[in-house]
């Protein structure tokens, strides 16, 4: 089954074209007309449709400790990451992504960039 990934509004549209062959069928919340919604609606909708949450925002990694999953969450703790940063990290850690979403017991992935050297 695929992993369905639901950007929130504070990533970039511009993302999905290039997941869509890892993550085929994600989706959004801006292009589904949920742009400016609160976030127990786009929690909800995320949950009825099987997807995971992939945000910046922290707010919701608080909603999966209280609510539990689903949906998971999926954290990206990388401030204000350009695009294509933001993308290569995604895709680097699609394995890790594909396996948390199998896991029966976690309900929040954290991803962020690896210190830099020196």
């Amino acid at each position: 089954m695929p992993v369905l990934l639901l950007l929130d509004e504070n990533l970039s549209e511009q993302l999905l074209p290039s997941l869509s062959a890892r993550f085929p069928d994600s989706a959004h919340v801006r292009a589904l007309g949920m742009g400016g919604a609160a976030d127990s609606t786009v929690w909800d909708f995320a949950r009825q449709g099987g997807f995971l949450l992939v945000t910046k925002d922290e707010d919701f990694v608080t909603l999966s400790v209280l609510r539990g999953a689903p949906p998971k969450v999926i954290w990206l703790n990388i401030g204000n990451a350009d695009n294509s940063d933001t993308l290569a990290l995604l895709l680097r850690h699609a394995e890790a992504i594909e396996q948390f979403a199998s896991h029966p017991d976690a309900g929040f992935l954290a991803l962020a960039f690896a210190p830099r050297a020196g």
